[in-house]
């Protein structure tokens, strides 16, 4: 499915029971990995993968962001 937001928007720290894949389409975010002391800053045309269970947040870019998500094993 698609779904994007604002410039700035915050997404506090959160895990899923499923693997999810994020590709972005347009704009940019950065997602914060505590556990595993990294962050990745995607932007158009990059794609993440998160497995299940990994806590993670993510701040998104100046010019909002728009994304594709898939999941598996939900």
């Amino acid at each position: 499915y698609t779904w994007s937001n604002r410039a700035h928007d915050i997404y506090s720290a959160h895990k899923h029971d499923y693997h999810k894949v994020i590709y972005v389409v347009d704009g940019s975010i950065t997602f914060f990995l505590p556990l595993l002391k990294t962050e990745v800053t995607l932007n158009a045309g990059d794609r993440v993968d998160l497995p299940a269970h990994v806590v993670h947040s993510a701040q998104v870019g100046e010019g909002g962001v728009v994304c594709l998500e898939g999941h598996k094993g939900e």
